[in-house]
């Protein structure tokens, strides 16, 4: 194997001065390909990462114990500033002088607050790159408002469109949105550092997760402005596809899923099954058929399923090209 003498982003510097998530995962995917990060805490307020979700190691809990904080901030170097102090702001200067990208998530116009804004930056590092990101902006009517990304998830839409018709909205788990907004984060600040190659200019990046997060909603968005049709929870099935689902398997809790979006994967399903009548059977042989009897198509397939374990369903329909995967457990 020829072994790559340079990763993409070795020589470029980074200042973090961003906790939980939506931040510091964007340090880390730079990290993970060759920059130099720091990330940067204040004893006094550590990242809330270390200090309020679990795994912990061992299930003893400890500032440099947590699953969570480690697998954001894997691959690099970390001090501690008060930045209430002048000596803080002055260390905290001569870390955005050396740095290329500054990395910070707190609410929007603390950093200016603190001495550490954007023009200050510029006065000891004229072409710093300034990636703010944080729930809703910098600027306008709702750019205070505190929250999370789990809250995001709502304000965007997406725990109303998550669940089953005749129960209540379900919250996706986590700070789903925060990872979202990563994904544009680190997408933005490539394009600054290729900017600042071309020009020599430096970027002031306002990233708001919640306008990242509508991205995801653009199905549902153009939905409704094209038909006028509120897209509405419908559990685990898909629009075109039958079925779609989740199937019990054998075992204590065990679980597979199945999609098949074409008539072709049908058929192949069908013959995985042993039920080759199925295929052709008019309630089944057409996608608008299938939709039209769901029911039954779910009772037909999860009879199968529950003979088998969730690894020999995976297997057998992967070998003949029908797309299924197994539910897995933290365990």
């Amino acid at each position: 194997m020829t072994k790559t003498s340079r990763q993409v982003f070795e020589g470029i510097n980074i200042a973090e001065f961003a906790a939980i998530a939506a931040g510091p995962a964007i340090g880390k995917h730079l990290a993970d390909h060759g920059a130099r990060v720091v990330h940067v805490e204040s004893y006094e307020r550590p990242d809330g990462f270390r200090q309020n979700y679990p795994p912990y190691k061992d299930n003893k809990y400890g500032l440099n114990r947590s699953g969570a904080f480690a697998i954001c901030n894997n691959n690099k170097y970390s001090v501690t500033i008060n930045l209430k102090t002048r000596e803080g702001v002055g260390l905290a200067k001569r870390l955005i002088q050396w740095a290329d990208i500054v990395i910070e998530n707190f609410t929007p116009g603390t950093m200016q607050r603190l001495g550490l804004g954007y023009e200050q930056m510029k006065e000891v590092n004229p072409d710093i790159i300034l990636l703010s990101t944080c729930n809703q902006g910098q600027t306008g009517p709702h750019a205070f408002h505190p929250g999370f990304g789990s809250h995001l998830s709502s304000l965007c839409g997406f725990t109303y469109m998550t669940g089953y018709p005749d129960r209540l909205p379900y919250i996706l788990y986590g700070p789903y949105v925060d990872f979202v907004g990563v994904g544009y984060g680190v997408i933005a600040a490539i394009a600054a550092l290729e900017h600042r190659r071309r020009t020599g200019e430096g970027q002031l990046i306002d990233l708001a997760q919640y306008e990242a997060g509508i991205q995801f909603m653009i199905p549902a968005l153009l939905e409704y402005s094209v038909n006028h049709r509120v897209l509405e929870r419908d559990g685990n099935r898909h629009s075109f596809a039958a079925p779609h689902n989740t199937y019990p398997c054998k075992g204590d809790d065990r679980w597979c899923v199945i999609s098949v979006f074409n008539d072709e994967e049908w058929k192949a399903l069908c013959k995985c099954m042993g039920r080759g009548e199925l295929a052709s059977d008019p309630r089944f042989k057409t996608i608008l058929a299938r939709k039209e009897h769901e029911v039954e198509i779910d009772q037909e397939v999860g009879k199968w399923t529950s003979g088998l374990t969730a690894e020999e369903v995976f297997k057998k329909l992967q070998d003949n090209g029908v797309m299924a995967g197994i539910v897995q457990t933290v365990e």
